[in-house]
């Protein structure tokens, strides 16, 4: 795993800059580093490098390929190289290997297939960029799912490019100023979604795409997909013929592959384990692929609601791994706080963030490289919004919009402490924990009179950005996925694949890439092995949502391996209690940087909405820490970099 950098100068290059830059991602890549400049063209590439594969000084980058017409800077693994190897000589290549690098099979592809050909056949994690002296083009190309990242754009008389915006910063020409915009958008969903960054002019590239830029970065072509789901296929797949046992063999097959090609390495190797179904079946598949127990590691809490350690533990006896758990005190996970604006270097206010900085920092005290569960719950249907979510709209959308219209008006009339009191009346059976707070947000999903908006509203955390944010216009994400989404007539699969496209890449895997990167860990992901992915989704909703619950059919490929009675528990998310912390040990914190005073003159929120929602919430009466914790970010982030 590495960090990448370079820059497209109208100007004179030095090499220098590019040296510099690089070294702001020395965490991505702290064993070896490697800068190239091309004086004629105004180009530099750099890199650092985290190696994994090929210990030896023969993986260096930046890569030239033996005629010299390529050079290559890559982060990430294809998992599948030695297969390509084999492939590429099977075709008659000249292949005088100097390395057992992926990064060379990479370059070799690239200059045998060429570009789209590589593309459709790599199986991995990466971003790259690729510089054709001959016909003097720059290419860059992203992963399938969006696990490894990419930015790119211009700034000042520079087009520039790299794994993160903090080494871009170091360019003479940067300017760095905030896209309200993207601000916007922020609020609502706590991550900058692509292609936008928090800067204007700076975007990401999306995954599954590449773009072509060309007269020293003049011209940015658009970017292209290479890979798509197919999603009509849902409707009409063989896999519907097929039997439950047929099914959970296939999905064995899958994973248990995924997870041996991304158990390769020449360093030291983990699993992160919180004893839930995606990281348990992931390391049950890695124990029983190795000759000794693999290394896991969990992080604890004394905080009963959010503690998975107990459960981790019991199966990690079972599987028979060697387990490393760490019980972690408020005052050792709230000094994770000031370090997240360094870690994410724009905005980003996933408070799940908190234990995944912890959870890679115990397990690069043991391995470099460490697997993961993630993309399990949009893979087959286990969020609560595609349940409950879903449950909800089923029953609420047959009625009459005038009845609607009533209940919502009479729930907004209702303040939340008569609510609360009310419930004092109920029997213990039919009281809702929180419902001050669940009722208001019932009574906006009661609004919506289709499936997207229903999403969108559930997934949000600022309702109304443009008001929030002063002087912005908020860009529509989701009606980019309106064609795609056409064919697909269940809402769960629906919610499944806009989360895909959006919260999977710009939330979840930006959030593990940052944290294990900023410790020089490397976090492969099994789930997301493009081959399951497909699988996925050829699958019929009812191998996944059955009964009232989701992930069905991992569920009994899991029960080979582990007990029932041991997994079946409520699901539990990897958080921490940010609604206490902002209440209690954070609320000075909080109040510093949501000083109206503050807010006025720094003039990005409304001070007058920002402080209602937070003196509600101090009271009691509205649960908005999620929201909040969103401008929070923003501000401690805007402190840092501003």
């Amino acid at each position: 795993m590495c960090g990448i950098i370079g820059f497209w100068s109208d100007s004179r290059v030095d090499v220098s800059i590019a040296e510099r830059m690089a070294l702001k991602l020395t965490s991505r890549g702290p064993d070896d580093k490697g800068a190239w400049t091309d004086e004629s063209s105004r180009l530099a590439l750099a890199h650092r490098r985290l190696s994994i594969l090929d210990l030896s000084s023969a993986g260096h980058q930046p890569m030239h390929s033996p005629c010299e017409r390529f050079i290559l800077v890559f982060n990430g693994e294809i998992y599948n190289h030695l297969d390509l190897r084999s492939e590429l000589e099977e075709e008659g290549g000249n292949f005088d290997w100097l390395s057992h690098s992926d990064t060379e099979t990479l370059l070799a592809g690239l200059r045998h297939w060429g570009l789209e050909k590589t593309l459709q056949k790599v199986n991995g994690m990466f971003a790259f960029v690729l510089w054709d002296k001959k016909e003097r083009l720059l290419f860059m190309a992203r992963d399938r799912l969006g696990e490894k990242p990419l930015y790119y754009g211009r700034s000042g008389n520079s087009f520039l490019f790299g794994s993160e915006l903090k080494a871009m910063h170091e360019h003479p020409d940067w300017c760095g100023e905030i896209n309200r915009d993207a601000l916007a958008l922020f609020t609502r969903y706590n991550y900058v979604p692509a292609p936008y960054s928090i800067y204007k002019g700076i975007f990401k590239l999306p995954p599954a795409h590449y773009i072509v830029i060309g007269d020293g970065g003049a011209n940015i072509g658009k970017p292209q997909c290479y890979w798509q789901l197919d999603i009509p296929a849902k409707e009409y797949s063989e896999l519907a013929n097929r039997s439950s046992e047929y099914l959970i063999d296939e999905l064995e097959t899958l994973l248990s592959n995924a997870v041996s090609s991304r158990m390769i390495s020449d360093v030291p190797i983990g699993a992160f384990l919180s004893g839930g179904y995606d990281s348990t079946i992931v390391a049950a598949l890695m124990q029983g692929q190795s000759k000794q127990p693999i290394k896991t590691f969990t992080i604890g809490f004394h905080e009963k609601a959010y503690n998975e350690a107990k459960h981790a533990k019991a199966v990690a006896e079972h599987l028979g791994t060697d387990h490393t758990e760490l019980y972690v005190t408020p005052e050792e996970a709230i000094s994770v706080i000031p370090k997240l604006p360094t870690i994410y270097d724009e905005p980003f206010a996933d408070s799940s963030q908190i234990p995944t900085f912890l959870i890679s920092q115990l397990a690069r005290r043991h391995v470099s490289v460490s697997l993961s569960g993630d993309g399990g719950d949009e893979l087959f249907c286990g969020y609560n919004r595609y349940v409950l979510g879903y449950r909800i709209w089923s029953q609420f959308r047959v009625l009459p919009p005038s009845l609607r219209h009533l209940m919502i008006g009479i729930i907004n009339r209702i303040p939340g402490q008569k609510i609360d009191t009310l419930q004092k009346f109920l029997p213990r059976n039919l009281r809702v924990s929180n419902l001050a707070d669940r009722l208001p947000k019932f009574a906006e999903v009661l609004a919506h009179k289709d499936g997207n908006t229903f999403y969108r509203e559930l997934v949000s955390h600022a309702k109304e950005p443009e008001k929030l944010v002063l002087n912005t216009h908020e860009p529509d994400i989701l009606s980019t996925f309106t064609k795609l989404l056409s064919p697909i007539t269940d809402l769960r699969q629906r919610m499944m694949y806009m989360d895909m496209m959006t919260y999977l890449p710009d939330d979840i895997l930006t959030k593990v890439d940052r944290a294990s990167m900023a410790l020089s860990l490397e976090v492969r992901v099994p789930m997301l092995d493009h081959r399951l992915v497909e699988f996925a989704w050829r699958l019929p909703i009812e191998y996944k949502y059955r009964d009232g619950e989701g992930k069905w059919l991992l569920r009994q490929l899991l029960y080979r391996y582990v007990p029932k009675k041991l997994m079946d528990r409520p699901k539990m998310g990897f958080g921490v209690p940010i609604e206490y912390w902002l209440r209690g040990p954070l609320r000075d914190w909080a109040e510093e940087l949501l000083n109206e005073e503050r807010l006025n003159s720094e003039g990005y929120f409304d001070a007058k909405i920002v402080r209602r929602m937070w003196e509600e919430n101090l009271k009691g009466e509205r649960r908005w820490h999620y929201c909040l914790w969103g401008i929070l970010m923003f501000q401690a982030w805007r402190e840092h970099w501003m």
